[in-house]
């Protein structure tokens, strides 16, 4: 809808992890690094981490489209399976037939697997969102790892999913999973604003973009402190702000449409959510104006200096007033020092 507004060849900020929008920051060239070590050197297992929207299954995608056709890699999406269900899923990406039993299944496995680690082939399973598998199939994980030769791994396995996972992993009946994780590594959200701006700004070249200036500095800055660096987010964000500066004719998005987008959405900065919602009190006015500040202030210290010289006490101006007699006007000047509405002397 807003592609020819804003000289576009296709959306930017797609939600899906199409792997030619990724951006590599330096905890992705990690990760990368990490995946690409453990499978060249059949190191068995290896764990990556990653808070939700941070682009982990787009690293994945990324990566599997780059593998030498040797390598073959089974990817299980949804970890919601049962240990039956588990086996059939990964025989039949496999290519593992003739089975009826567990038995039957792992020896044939074992077959396929030694018969490729002999001709130096890597096979690899890959399983997304791990967090979610139970207990029962990590334990099954496991004892696949297995297989091995003497000197490598016959199967590389790689773990992906949320920070939790670290939790499953530290369950006490999983240790000896645990125990046989060879590599661990972590996508990190965007750190900055001017890792935000660089990865705005390589989504719209991807995308065709004329311009790169499309958000304005503001507006970045705001997005980054919408989406705390998370690239998920910051697409969110971003699809919808230009579709509502498309229908506001604004040809640069500016800080009011982030703010725009980013209540409807729910994602204010946490510092801002009072003031939006009308719970935060407002500064209280001045009633003096600066000129008046300033001879009051004045007044104040030339009365205190007298007060000193006298040598009277603050105690005594109290009773003094509680009399019925005008305070000092220090009193008055303290007061507004104390509230902090004097401004600057």
């Amino acid at each position: 809808m807003y592609r020819e507004f804003y000289g576009l060849k296709e959306l930017p900020f797609a939600l899906t992890p199409d792997p030619r929008f990724i951006y590599f920051t330096p905890s992705h060239t990690e990760v990368m690094a990490n995946l690409h070590y453990g499978i060249e050197s059949g190191k068995g297992l290896i764990v990556v981490a990653g808070e939700v929207g941070t682009g982990k299954t787009t690293i994945l995608r990324w990566m599997m489209q780059r593998l030498d056709r040797t390598v073959l890699v089974a990817y299980v999406f949804n970890p919601r399976l049962t240990v039956p269900e588990f086996y059939q899923h990964i025989t039949t990406l496999f290519d593992v037939k003739e089975w009826e039993t567990k038995s039957e299944l792992l020896i044939a496995l074992g077959k396929t697997l030694e018969s490729r680690h002999s001709r130096g082939l890597r096979t690899v399973l890959i399983i997304d969102e791990a967090q979610g598998l139970t207990p029962y199939v990590l334990e099954e994980i496991r004892l696949l790892s297995n297989f091995e030769s003497d000197t490598a791994k016959q199967l590389q396995i790689i773990l992906t999913g949320q920070p939790e996972l670290r939790d499953v992993l530290n369950n006490p009946d999983l240790r000896q999973l645990k125990q046989r994780v060879a590599l661990r590594c972590e996508i990190k959200a965007l750190p900055n604003v001017e890792e935000t701006e660089r990865y705005i700004s390589s989504r719209l070249l991807v995308a065709g973009a004329e311009r790169t200036d499309i958000f304005s500095p503001g507006a970045i800055d705001y997005i980054y402190r919408c989406s705390e660096g998370i690239p998920r987010q910051i697409n969110n964000l971003c699809d919808n702000s230009l579709l509502t500066g498309f229908a506001a004719g604004e040809e640069t998005i500016g800080r009011s449409i982030i703010e725009e987008v980013a209540d409807t959405f729910d994602m204010l900065p946490r510092g801002d959510r009072g003031s939006q919602m009308n719970e935060e009190r407002e500064a209280p006015a001045r009633i003096f104006t600066a000129a008046g500040r300033a001879e009051l202030w004045a007044a104040g210290t030339e009365a205190s200096a007298h007060l000193q010289t006298e040598g009277a006490s603050p105690l005594a101006m109290r009773e003094e007033s509680n009399k019925g007699t005008t305070p000092e006007v220090d009193e008055v000047g303290a007061a507004f020092r104390r509230s902090g509405l004097m401004g600057e002397r």
